[in-house]
């Protein structure tokens, strides 16, 4: 996970996508994390998650510096793999 979070930090808009699939509950739902500059000189955190294969929700959080968007999705990435997500 460490070489993953590294990787990220190289470009200023990257991000991960997760994903969770479970045929016996018919489950198959993805969890998408970009952080990108704003127009403000700040970061935000795009998270989106969602059915496979459908339109899914979005939320925008702001963070001061990209350091601190980046361990957000840091944290999130390591919570989303805990509950059962993979890298895609």
């Amino acid at each position: 996970m460490r070489s993953q979070t590294l990787m990220l930090k190289a470009g200023a808009m990257s991000g991960t996508y997760l994903t969770r699939s479970d045929v016996s509950c018919n489950m198959s739902r993805f969890y998408r994390m970009e952080v990108q500059p704003d127009l403000f000189d700040g970061w935000t955190l795009w998270r989106e998650w969602g059915r496979i294969g459908r339109r899914g929700q979005l939320r925008l959080d702001p963070y001061q510096s990209e350091q601190d968007g980046y361990a957000a999705l840091t944290d999130l990435v390591r919570q989303k793999m805990r509950r059962g997500y993979q890298q895609a």
